[in-house]
Parts: structure tokens; C-alpha cells; sequence
């Protein structure tokens, strides 16, 4: 049984997707339904498909200090940290609370196997691979949070946690029992990925990838659309920023109905969004707006807007943000609690970017446009491969 939890505040957040760097970037592509999505011209080979490509990132490389992470995905990292005085906030964080006692946990679901991909496109005649590539600490899942750490100089409890598409929302729930447990005073937690010809190919050999601009809960979806973000969150005590918004709860779950199809009743995302709800002492009745998964393939979407249809009343407001953004994988949890902390801040719900006709099984809390609302409770879901699934609750601080 989920038992409450003391809130910690989320002093400081941020994000960089397709839809641009930074806060106002995503604001103003989601209120103005501008989305970030373009044909494919990332891939080594041809794939007739849509992605979500971050601009910038081949001219940022590591700073020299860093050099031996230097890889793209840590290079979407460093872009990242960048925003939104984010990297000032961690270092003031590190300043008061000392090196030791900020923990870092970070999602990812491939980390920077795009490097790998290239060493073994170029091995040599010994099956080497090029001079330059050969440095172990890039070719693992760890590679990340490696990078991270020792770029904001924290030297806390430090974690990967890869459980495919909830990579990153999961992290929230990690830092938690970090500071609760008194391990940590606070928590730097998010995730990055970054497009990769693994997820491109992978994903469009199981037949999930659209050939068109992904439609989220639309009857004539065709597949998902692969992204690549980096977005990042301060967790701290709320007496440390009474003012900001607030992680309230979260909940997960492992059913491991099937290692790519969700359960048909949806029960492995219903037991993590009532276990947020619980953890948080909430009821269905008093959340403004969720954040669907959504991903635009046939069964996800059927399954999750089911749920949301039999557990929420009319008055919730729901919608993917994906059709804007694409599928980031392991860093789509942290991207959609950016989005959903954002709907907070600005008392607006973004619309589902890419339905015209809803799926029969959505109920009327599905948002096609984006919309002025209150939002004070805000929830994230993130349903990702084998049954990970998690849910994120977020609320706006007393007045």
C-alpha cells in the first residue's frame, strides 16, 4: 500500500527538444501548436519517416576539460545544462549543500550508443576500433551520468536508470527515497537521448515507426515519430524554495505483460497513475490536466485513453505532447514533466498536435487544441517497453 509522501520542490527546470533550447522556446511552439517535427535526414541509410532533431548540437562540441565524454548524446547534455541558468542553479545547490550530499539520477534509454554505431562502422583491420573512439566509459549505459557528474562537480549518490520509455520519469521517484532516506539533501535528476540509427532502425523493424508526422490518438495513426531531448530538474526540500512547484507523488509499476505491447486492460499504467494519486493524497477528480504518454502507436494509445476515459472525470483536460516533439525515449518522461510543470506555470494545456479524429476510445478529456485552464495538479505519464511503467504528480505551491 502507497503511503503519502512528503512533497520536495522542483526549484529549477528545463528542457531542449526539437521544438527549441530553453523554457520560452517550448512555451511558445506549444501555445501556438508550432510543431518540431521534420522529414528524416539523420539516419546513415535512407528511413522514409519523421523525427524530432534537436538544432545546434554538432556545433557544441565538450569543452576541452571534458573531452574524453565527448560523444553527441553527452554533446545534447551539455546544450541542455546550458538553459534557463540551470547549470548556475545546480552550482549554488552544490555550493550550500556540499558535493556529497546532491545526488544525481539520470534516464536514458541508449546513452551513447550512437558513438558505439560509429566505432564499429570503422573497426580496423584487427577489429579495433578508431583511435579516437576507443575510450570505455562512452560505449556504456553509465556514459551519461559519468559526463554529468563530473561536469557539475557532484560527487552524491549517483545512478542510471534505463527502463526504456519511463527512463527518465523513474528518476523522479529515485531521488525521492534519496533525500527521504537521508542520503541526499538534493537531487539533480532528468535524462537525455539522442537520435541514433539503433532506435531508428530498431523501432521501424518492429513496424512502429510513422511514415508520416506521428497523430497521437488519432483513428488513422500510422506509428510513432522518434525525437531526442535533454531536460533536467532540481529536487529540494520545499522550505528550500517555498515558492516552487512541487513534486506531490509518483507511482510504478513492472507487469510485464509483453516485452513491446502493453497489457489490454491497461492494469500495470492503472496501478502506477493510483499510486501516484495515493503517494500524493489525491483524488481522480482533482487533476487539471494530465500529460498522456501517447505515442501514436495502434495499442499504446487505445489502451491509455481507455484508462483516462473510465478514471477521470469530464472536467480533466489530456493530451500528448508527442505529436510536437516526437518519441524521445528515455528522456520523454523528464521533456513531459518539464511540459507538465510548464502547464502549471502558465495556467494553459497543450493541445494534441496531429488528431483530427480521436480514437472511440477517448473520453472528452482529450484536448485537440491548445487551451487557457488552471492548472494547479498536473500528472505525466510515461508507459515504456516490458511493462515499466510510471506517473508523475505535480502541484502548484500554496498560496
Amino acid at each position: 500500500m502507497s503511503v503519502l509522501i512528503q512533497p520536495l520542490a522542483v526549484s529549477a527546470y528545463t528542457a531542449t527538444s526539437a521544438l527549441g533550447h530553453g523554457l520560452e522556446s517550448h512555451l511558445a511552439a506549444l501555445s501556438t501548436q508550432r510543431g518540431g517535427l521534420r522529414e528524416n535526414d539523420f539516419s546513415s541509410a535512407p528511413l522514409a519517416c519523421w523525427i524530432g532533431r534537436v538544432e545546434g548540437v554538432e556545433d557544441a562540441p565538450l569543452p576541452a576539460a571534458h573531452a574524453a565524454w565527448e560523444c553527441r548524446n553527452n554533446r545534447l547534455a551539455w546544450l541542455g545544462l546550458q538553459q534557463d541558468r540551470f547549470l548556475d542553479r545546480v552550482l549554488d545547490a552544490r555550493q550550500r549543500y556540499g558535493a556529497s550530499r546532491v545526488a544525481l539520477v539520470l534516464g536514458t534509454s541508449t546513452a551513447s550508443i550512437g558513438a558505439t554505431e560509429e566505432g564499429y562502422r570503422h573497426l580496423d583491420d584487427e577489429g579495433r576500433m578508431p583511435p579516437e573512439l576507443r575510450r570505455p566509459p562512452v560505449h556504456a549505459p553509465h556514459s551519461l551520468a559519468g559526463f554529468v557528474a563530473e561536469a557539475l562537480g557532484l560527487e552524491g549518490p549517483c545512478l542510471t536508470v534505463s527502463t526504456a520509455c519511463s527512463s527518465s520519469a523513474k528518476v523522479f521517484a529515485n531521488a525521492e527515497r534519496l533525500i527521504r532516506l537521508g542520503l541526499a539533501d538534493a537531487a539533480v535528476v532528468g535524462g537525455v537521448d539522442t537520435l541514433c540509427d539503433s532506435v531508428l532502425f530498431g523501432f521501424n523493424a518492429l513496424e512502429l515507426v510513422s511514415p508520416e508526422p506521428c497523430r497521437p490518438f488519432d483513428q488513422a495513426r500510422h506509428g510513432i515519430s522518434i525525437g531526442e531531448a535533454a531536460g533536467f530538474a532540481l529536487l529540494e526540500r520545499v522550505n528550500a524554495a517555498p515558492d516552487a512547484p512541487r513534486l506531490l507523488g509518483y507511482g510504478e509499476s513492472s507487469d510485464a505483460h509483453h516485452m513491446s505491447t502493453p497489457h489490454p486492460e491497461g492494469l500495470g499504467a492503472e496501478l502506477a497513475l493510483g499510486d501516484a494519486l495515493a503517494r500524493a493524497g489525491l483524488r481522480a477528480s482533482q487533476v487539471d490536466y494530465i500529460n498522456l504518454h501517447g505515442t501514436a502507436s495502434q495499442k499504446n494509445d487505445e489502451v491509455e485513453a481507455a484508462l483516462v476515459a473510465r478514471a477521470f472525470p469530464a472536467s480533466t483536460r489530456a493530451s500528448s505532447t508527442k505529436g510536437f516533439t516526437g518519441h524521445t525515449l528515455g528522456a520523454a518522461g523528464i521533456l513531459e514533466a518539464v511540459v507538465a510543470l510548464l502547464a502549471i506555470r502558465e495556467n494553459f494545456v497543450p493541445g494534441n498536435l496531429g488528431c483530427t479524429h480521436p480514437d472511440e476510445a477517448c473520453g472528452p478529456q482529450l484536448a485537440l487544441k491548445s487551451e487557457p485552464h488552471t492548472v494547479n495538479v498536473a500528472l505525466s505519464n510515461s508507459f515504456g517497453f516490458g511493462g515499466n511503467n510510471a506517473c508523475l504528480a505535480f502541484g502548484r505551491a500554496p498560496a
